[in-house]
């Protein structure tokens, strides 16, 4: 038997086809594209050949949400169907949210160099042939993915579904006992008896084969309802988070009509000099969805609250807007945002270019901040009405403009850290990280409370802010990992610093040795305790632990050498080589050495997991 990852038992041993060649997804890159810096024409790409493989089905998928949120959904959902070897149809927009767009995919995104960029990888489609309709006597399984999902989650819920027979844990016991050419072991991992502190493997004898069935052998056809956040930010494969990067810079273009006039607004603001691009999320949608009312008349503040209870998937209805401010949760308001840019330092002759929509309160709400910087634009005062025209009432197009000009800006600036806000950060930062100050707005309401009742006075202030803002400008760095919060961590597409470093470039010397933090955590806990039951009750009791620069491993009680071991990240070794001569015993001497030599090559340092923290991890287990 071998210790091996979940990936590579797929990749070896699932029918013919499925995720081949998964790990050469990285290493054949289209040429890196011209960011929307550059005004010039763009260069005709080549394409990289078709990828020939057998599909195992179709994939739909319906983004729903805003442009941003979407964009990330169509990255995370080309993965998913690069890795379950499936034909992706062309991603369904979001029509019916707050919004209202009735864009299509093919009014946003160039659809031509999407399906071409990506073939080499994976096939796409506009449209499921009709030989697969329910017409033809088939059904499709709708369903949404759950949220923050890694590739194990899509290997055993959506590739293949039931149970696996526990005495089977070696590979040629499993094929004969099931009788089956396609297997997939999802936990293959050693099951050891700790008593008398000696490592004896414990034999299975049950043999529980139940069927084995793949829901896209059942059902040609997928539909994903719901994509956002449907991909894990951390612990996927490299090649994998690559692949997201790949189709995020490379393969979603705007049309060429959007980007067309994209390049004219960025031309236009650069022959007035450097601009500041001011991600200024003060409009309704947003304002109704936080519960943040400050500086809103009672009357206002009465119509965001019917506009939160008239969208019934918003969850949370009664919100204390104070509250929300003082913990940094609401967006900044176009008075605070004066306050803030004039501390940090931009003068009035500063051209400030507002990447948003329509701000609630209009030009009233926009008095002070412009009474401060009077070269302040927006799309609708750079452009003539007739070019506008065709972007009227598509907020997802509008919305593209800005994404398009706040990748350029010489600075951008988000008053709040959405979708589109994220999204900018991560294209930035793959831009040869062009200047992004990412606010500290729970520090900044507080500063600003405190001048405005003449605790600080201006110069203390403006003091207060920068020395606030000094590390907040964003550098190379590795994302916050919280395992069991993956709501906190940091987002993906904001830095893919996986996607950072050139082939020839260590990570570690742009980004620093990923030493983990107190926000790291080792030990995942939700519905991660494994038990094995045997003929004479519980025969194996563990549990997973992660280690965010190594990935998966399953660890049992009481051997601290073998927990650590694996913590280490061993997640491909031949466990014959560490058992006995002829016999079924474990070799401690031989697992030492392997610790040992492994601890001297080590980049990280490794903590020891206890006894007692496995028995804290049990109860809380059972608890839930």
């Amino acid at each position: 038997m071998e210790l091996v990852t979940v990936s590579e038992l797929w990749h070896s041993h699932l029918f013919s086809g499925i995720t081949s060649g998964i790990y050469n997804i990285a290493q054949i890159q289209l040429p890196k594209q011209l960011d929307y810096g550059d005004v010039d024409q763009l260069p005709p790409t080549v394409f990289l050949p078709p990828r020939n493989y057998t599909s195992n089905g179709f994939l739909r998928v319906s983004c729903n949400g805003g442009l941003n949120q979407m964009r990330a959904a169509i990255c995370d959902m080309v993965t998913v169907a690069r890795f379950l070897n499936l034909t992706l149809v062309v991603p369904e927009l979001d029509k019916t949210s707050f919004w209202a767009d009735p864009s299509n995919f093919e009014d946003i995104f160039d659809v031509k160099h999407f399906i071409d960029s990506l073939r080499d990888q994976v096939r796409i489609v506009k449209r499921v042939p009709k030989r697969f309709s329910s017409k033809y006597g088939y059904s499709s399984l709708e369903m949404p993915p759950v949220s923050w999902s890694n590739e194990k989650y899509y290997l055993e819920q959506i590739a293949y579904k039931g149970w696996f027979p526990l005495s089977c844990f070696f590979l040629s016991a499993f094929q004969h006992c099931c009788q089956i050419e396609a297997i997939a072991v999802l936990q293959c991992y050693s099951i050891v008896d700790h008593s008398q502190h000696r490592f004896q493997k414990v034999a299975l004898n049950e043999c529980m084969c139940i069927e084995i069935l793949p829901l896209f052998g059942k059902h040609k056809v997928l539909h994903f309802n719901k994509t956002d956040t449907r991909l894990a930010n951390n612990g996927l494969p490299l090649d994998l988070q690559k692949l997201r990067c790949r189709v995020n810079y490379q393969a979603i273009k705007f049309t060429p009509q959007i980007e067309n006039l994209g390049r004219k607004l960025i031309q236009m603001l650069r022959e007035k000099g450097p601009f500041v691009a001011l991600h200024l999320r003060y409009e309704m949608d947003m304002l109704a969805f936080s519960g943040c009312t400050q500086g809103c008349t009672d009357k206002e503040a009465e119509e965001l609250k019917n506009m939160r209870y008239a969208f019934p998937w918003w969850r949370e209805k009664e919100i204390i807007s104070e509250e929300r401010r003082s913990q940094g949760l609401c967006p900044l308001t176009p008075e605070e945002a004066a306050l803030v840019l004039r501390a940090l330092g931009f003068g009035r002759e500063t051209q400030i270019y507002i990447a948003a929509g329509e701000i609630y309160g209009g030009e009233r709400r926009l008095a002070q901040l412009r009474a401060v910087f009077p070269q302040i634009v927006k799309k609708e005062t750079l452009l003539e009405r007739d070019d506008l025209q065709h972007f009227q009432n598509h907020s997802s197009q509008m919305a593209a403009l800005d994404f398009m000009v706040s990748v350029a800006s010489n600075t951008f600036i988000p008053t709040y850290d959405g979708n589109m806000a994220r999204l900018v950060e991560g294209h930035r930062r793959h831009a040869n990280f062009r200047k992004t100050i990412l606010l500290d707005r729970k520090k900044l309401v507080e500063l600003v409370d405190m001048h405005q009742n003449g605790t600080l006075k201006w110069n203390e202030f403006a003091d207060a802010v920068k020395q606030v803002h000094e590390t907040r400008i964003v550098q190379p760095t590795r994302r916050k990992v919280i395992t069991d919060r993956p709501k906190e961590e940091d987002y993906f597409y904001a830095n893919p610093y996986e996607c950072l470093c050139e082939e020839e470039t260590n990570c570690d010397d742009l980004l620093g040795v990923g030493v983990p933090t107190p926000d790291t955590p080792l030990i995942h806990l939700k519905n991660e305790n494994i038990r094995i039951r045997g003929s004479g009750g519980w025969v194996g009791n563990g549990f997973l632990v992660q280690n965010p620069m190594e990935g998966w491993a399953f660890v049992t009680g009481r051997c601290s050498n073998l927990a650590r071991l694996l913590l280490l990240g061993f997640t491909h070794m031949v466990v014959s080589d560490l058992m006995m001569e002829g016999r079924s015993m474990w070799d401690i001497g031989k697992i030492n050495m392997l610790f040992y030599n492994t601890m001297a090559n080590a980049t990280i340092p490794v903590p020891l997991i206890n006894q007692e923290q496995h028995d804290e991890m049990i109860w809380n287990e059972e608890r839930d």
